[in-house]
């Protein structure tokens, strides 16, 4: 069974199930009444079609895409009508249910107008409509949506398009052909744009399948109103439609994904991620961690050894998220290290950095960066802000927000200067750093998770915990806080403790 149907997709798929079951359970008088057996092919459609209606919709609901939703919803639509239909096929036989009659084959006509919408934007966000006859659509389909839908609605009042006789038969008027007017604008400028856009000939065809068809049928059994058969054709084209367009957006989206994957694993691989990090030195202990919001992000972290008595820190986020925040942080991760190893204090190393990002910057990015630089013999901890998230210490038993100076992002402003802040740190004593996917994870109502939670997250981490530990306890207070609602930001920490000359 699919995992964790939510919302309108449970929901969907629970009312193609009961629509399949209504229809068959419903179906029993008509082999059992003669005044119904006229009928029972109809309602052999109704019922199959259901449940075809069921599978297809199970098939693609966990499916991702361009238009996917209007997809689903369009398999709603048809299940709807095998509905309506039977219903309309039953009571028009009798004439007491003239006015239940009424409102089916109303509601009918109006399932119709949806789907022919439906239809537009699927294919319209699945084979990209461009240029001013789309524009022209975009504007004036909706319009004579409305308008159709008021002409309909207005029979409630007097017969304009169709009304019920006294016998329960259904019966169009001497103007009924404008209930016509929006299927065949919307149809004709479909058409149109179906084969104007820069898809495959097999796209295409599969897409016009959804007009052509239910015409030729339409033609072919004398214009009748509510025949099963229709509706069939028209589930049969959603099929035709799901098996060749939306599968060749998916081998789209799947060869994407590879390469998406390929570019996370070669993300990850630039970042330190094995464990102990230096189990050689007892003097301290790191731990990081990254979660991006997307397949690649634009956070990063590294630590790495000067000299034998210098291990520099950097926590870093890119303006933007991913393959190109990707691609920016990895260039600057470079940079920053190659910096570091040359010498100099932090400003220094940011400035020079910054100098390097702005002479080749094109694409106008920038990076947030905080980087360290502890001298392992003496505990003295140097360190430079480039507009990143302040950090968080505990040099008396508590953490407490550390505000540093700041200066611009690196890439912002090719002259910008940076400070230093020097830091104690005594033995036990250590630091957290981190980005603003940690202080600005959101919860369902809009609500941030912000720095002082954050530290209250970190104080309450039983004393002695080791850095993996206090990054997961934070994690852990984030996750609780934001509970269902989704991670927008990458999410980065850097834990480092003191632990003074052995």
């Amino acid at each position: 069974m699919i995992k964790k149907l939510k919302g309108i997709r449970f929901y969907g798929l629970f009312f193609s199930i009961a629509s399949a079951l209504f229809i068959i359970a419903f179906s029993a008088p008509f082999f059992t009444e003669a005044r119904l057996m006229p009928y029972l092919y109809n309602s052999g459609i109704d019922s199959f079609g259901a449940l075809i209606c069921v599978a297809l919709y199970y098939g693609c609901i966990a499916q991702k895409g361009e238009g996917i939703r209007a997809f689903r919803i369009l398999i709603l639509l048809v299940s709807a009508c095998f509905v309506v239909n039977e219903v309309i096929s039953y009571v028009m036989l009798v004439p007491e249910s003239r006015a239940l009659c009424f409102v089916f084959c109303l509601l009918s006509k109006l399932i119709d107008l949806a789907m022919i919408f439906l239809f537009y934007l699927y294919v319209r966000e699945t084979l990209g409509f461009e240029g001013k006859l789309a524009r022209i659509a975009e504007k004036l389909i909706p319009i004579l949506l409305v308008v159709q839908a008021l002409v309909l609605l207005a029979n409630i009042i007097t017969p304009i398009t169709f009304t019920v006789t006294a016998e329960g038969m259904y019966q169009g008027t001497a103007i009924d052909l404008i209930e016509e007017v929006f299927l065949a604008v919307t149809s004709v400028l479909t058409a149109v744009m179906i084969f104007m856009s820069h898809n495959p000939i097999s796209q295409k065809t599969a897409a016009m399948t959804f007009i052509v068809l239910p015409l030729i049928e339409f033609i072919l059994i004398g214009g009748s109103f509510g025949e099963a058969s229709q509706y069939g054709i028209v589930l049969m084209s959603l099929i035709i439609m799901y098996c060749v367009i939306f599968n060749a957006k998916s081998r789209k989206l799947a060869s994407t994904e590879t390469e998406l994957n390929m570019a996370t694993e070669i993300q990850a691989g630039m970042l330190p991620s094995i464990f102990p990090a230096f189990p050689e030195r007892a003097e301290f202990e790191i731990y990081a961690s990254m979660d991006p919001a997307k397949e690649v992000g634009g956070d990063f972290y590294d630590f790495f050894m000067i000299d034998d008595d210098h291990i520099a820190i950097v926590i870093a986020d890119v303006s933007g998220k991913g393959v190109p925040a990707a691609l920016f942080m990895m260039s600057s991760k470079i940079l920053i290290n190659d910096h570091a190893i040359m010498g100099g204090s932090p400003a220094e190393i940011l400035e020079r950095v910054n100098k390097q990002v702005c002479k080749n910057n094109d694409a106008h990015m920038f990076v947030t960066v905080w980087l360290g630089i502890l001298e392992i013999s003496t505990g003295k901890l140097t360190t430079s802000s480039a507009g990143h998230e302040y950090p968080i210490i505990n040099v008396n038993g508590k953490y407490e927000l550390l505000k540093d100076k700041h200066g611009l992002a690196v890439g912002a402003f090719k002259m910008s200067k940076y400070s230093n802040t020097e830091i104690q740190l005594k033995k036990g004593d250590s630091i957290f750093v981190y980005t603003d996917g940690v202080a600005e994870a959101t919860d369902a109502n809009n609500q941030l998770f912000g720095t002082e939670r954050t530290v209250d997250a970190l104080n309450a981490i039983p004393e002695g915990a080791s850095q993996e530990d206090i990054l997961a306890g934070v994690r852990a207070a984030v996750d609780a806080f934001v509970k269902e609602a989704p991670q927008f930001d990458d999410l980065t920490m850097v834990g480092l403790k003191y632990k003074g000359i052995v």
